[in-house]
């Protein structure tokens, strides 16, 4: 099982995991709870029920790089390009936008 945290304008929101079943994300109810909480995106409201989906969700999917970068990043950390959530993990620490992908700190 993958797990990573999800920070939006650098304010941890979420967690999104990966398991044999799919990808899973649930925000933080601290984080539901705040006045300037955002979406990470349109097809995820906020909302307390966790999401659930067979493959990575577009909005996470989008923060990956493609081409000739993909290719880079794929060969130089050793990742399967159709691994798309070690992919994430190792890419996204700091994308551009306001959503961001850690490690899961296990708090």
């Amino acid at each position: 099982m993958k797990q990573a945290d999800i920070y939006v304008n650098d304010i941890f929101c979420g967690i999104l995991v990966e398991d044999e079943e799919g990808f899973h994300f649930s925000y933080d109810i601290s984080y539901l709870a705040r006045p300037d909480a955002a979406p990470l995106s349109p097809t995820m409201p906020l909302a307390a029920q966790p999401y659930e989906k067979e493959m990575l969700f577009p909005v996470f999917d989008g923060l990956i790089p493609e081409g000739w970068l993909l290719d880079i990043a794929s060969s130089s950390w050793k990742i399967d390009q159709r691994d798309r959530m070690s992919l994430l993990l190792a890419c996204c620490k700091d994308c551009i936008g306001n959503i961001s992908v850690m490690p899961h700190s296990h708090e």
